[in-house]
């Protein structure tokens, strides 16, 4: 075999190597986990939206005296709903601000009318409405976890993405930007509420 044929082969063999490790594979890899998880956030502020018109037309039955929560909730459920945030505004923080800010409103809303539980005991004992209510919660516990799968995907594909080797992939051949992680956006978020009766 000539040495120039040798040469060539071994040239290739370095490049390919040498570019294996600058995240040609992990750097896509990491954005699609990304966003899969912001799928699965949003897959679940979607079950929580089909969840509240049957929680409002349950309460609507028992709880006639308290419309303006249930005004609330609907006109919540509405605009956290018309918000959308696709996986390709992932890198825009004000995006992910205003759909966070309004699932916020809507979790407030929600609070609300599941604090007119305490007022009323019909609404208690309303077998509907406890597993209405039950389902509710969990839904919001889904959301909370859906919310942190997604923090750590963007989380890795961040560090991915502005670590050596992958740094370089990432910026050459994707143009990679961050992704903005999910934050509260509700003033006070990080206080917890007291709760007065």
């Amino acid at each position: 075999m000539p040495f120039r044929s040798i040469m060539a082969r071994l040239i290739v063999l370095t490049m390919a190597l040498s570019l294996a490790g600058c995240g040609l594979n992990s750097v896509p890899t990491a954005e699609e986990t990304a966003k899969a998880r912001w799928a699965d956030v949003q897959n679940e502020y979607q079950r929580r939206a089909d969840l509240v018109p049957n929680l409002v037309a349950t309460v609507k039955g028992f709880a006639a005296q308290e419309k303006s929560v249930l005004i609330g909730v609907t006109e919540a459920r509405a605009k956290a709903t018309s918000i959308q945030v696709s996986a390709d505004d992932l890198t825009d923080p004000a995006k992910v601000q205003q759909f966070g800010a309004a699932q916020g409103e809507l979790s407030q809303a929600l609070g609300r009318l599941l604090m007119v539980t305490e007022n009323y005991p019909d609404l208690k004992s309303n077998q509907n409405f406890l597993a209405l209510q039950s389902q509710l919660e969990g839904t919001e516990n889904r959301i909370t976890i859906a919310r942190r799968d997604y923090n750590e995907a963007v989380r890795a594909y961040n560090t991915r993405i502005r670590t050596f080797p992958d740094a370089i992939g990432a910026k050459i051949f994707y143009g990679a930007k961050p992704m903005t992680p999910f934050a509260a956006t509700t003033p006070g978020a990080q206080t917890a509420p007291t709760v007065s009766f």
